[in-house]
């Protein structure tokens, strides 16, 4: 599909008001994308295994306005987070209306009021803009679906997540499947960097319900954002060698899921946490987000994988903490060892027990 299928174009039904809820999840990316164009585009495929337990549940509520209260035609909404009323949330989501206009006009016509909640504590360290983004935007296709009654299922789900897009990158990769691809790749059908797609191609049932352990290293807000990290991509020396470097790993992985083949699987996904954060580290300015015990955790990792061959790995997101991934087979011994090794260097002793989920879910 093309962006311009994404305009509405045939006649819409009057819904005065009414209520929906979406939970979505979070998701992390095993081929990261670092780097984007205009539009939110991404400078290079990625996919991720979508989460389970680490979720956004958001109520959107619309009621049609009079005339009279369309001041000047703007968005007109309240945004509460965990029950409160969160004003310096609001230019983030007006910004992501702005984003979405063309796609969704409808949304002048409401005054909306989002209610938003995180299953996992908002200061966790983990990133909600995916979840949040991507429940947001079914909602806002469940109420388009109400107005058009005759869109499809796949035409509401492709566009929720390309709407997801535009608010947050990652979050096209939260909307649905276990294994999800966003961003044009020459062998994978139907991939595109306007909305994420569901992993087709078949996947080794080693990868079923693979284990997630997310430890809290810091819990702090980041020193440089994501969306100044991506924008750093421009003019990094090494940033096209990077882009090819995503293409072939994303090709070595589909060997890897069908034949369910861990030591590869293990290397090309640190590797690629590691590029992630190797790009920080040589973007002008540099910057590293690691802490001490993030690397800490990753020498201990590879000591125990070494000395007990259990296929154990890491990966990491744009932050210090450390997501820690094995099959489900293995979790009895892997997580004594979590619990004994590596909860010492996390903040608090905290960590979130998640595995690979099924997507977003309408509630």
């Amino acid at each position: 599909m093309q962006e311009q299928d994404f305009i509405p174009q045939s006649k819409r039904d009057t819904i005065d008001n009414g209520k929906v809820t979406w939970q979505s999840p979070s998701n992390i990316a095993l081929v990261k994308y670092w780097g984007k164009k205009e539009n939110q585009i991404p400078a290079n495929p990625s996919i991720s295994f979508t989460l389970n337990n680490c979720r956004t549940v958001t109520s959107l509520e619309f009621t049609l306005r009079k005339d009279s209260e369309k001041k000047g035609d703007v968005f007109d909404f309240d945004f509460y987070f965990e029950g409160q009323k969160k004003e310096d949330f609001k230019p983030k989501i007006y910004t992501f209306f702005e984003r979405i206009d063309k796609y969704c006009p409808y949304l002048k016509e409401y005054h909306l009021i989002i209610n938003s909640e995180n299953t996992f504590p908002h200061s966790s360290g983990i990133a909600s803009s995916a979840s949040g983004m991507s429940a947001l935007a079914l909602c806002v296709m469940s109420l388009e679906k109400q107005l058009s009654p005759s869109i499809s299922e796949d035409y509401f789900y492709k566009k929720a997540s390309f709407l997801a897009r535009l608010g947050s990158g990652s979050a096209c990769r939260s909307v649905k499947g276990k294994l999800v691809v966003w961003g044009d790749h020459v062998n994978i059908a139907e991939s595109s960097n306007l909305y994420g797609v569901e992993y087709s191609n078949e996947v080794h049932e080693v990868f079923e319900n693979y284990q997630d352990t997310i430890l809290l290293v810091d819990k702090g807000e980041k020193k440089v954002s994501s969306s100044v990290g991506h924008n750093l991509m421009h003019n990094h020396p090494f940033a096209e060698e990077r882009f090819k470097q995503a293409h072939k790993n994303l090709d070595a992985l589909k060997d890897i899921f069908n034949t369910g083949d861990l030591n590869n699987f293990i290397e090309i996904v640190e590797s690629e946490a590691l590029t992630l954060h190797a790009m920080m580290m040589s973007s002008n300015p540099y910057f590293i987000l690691m802490k001490p015990n993030t690397l800490e955790i990753i020498n201990a990792i590879w000591a125990f994988r070494e000395a007990t061959g259990l296929p154990v790995c890491f990966t990491l997101d744009a932050g210090a903490n450390v997501h820690v991934l094995y099959p489900e087979k293995n979790k009895k011994e892997i997580f004594q060892f979590i619990e004994d090794k590596l909860l010492v260097y996390c903040e608090k002793n905290q960590f979130i027990s998640d595995s690979v989920g099924l997507g977003s879910k309408k509630l």
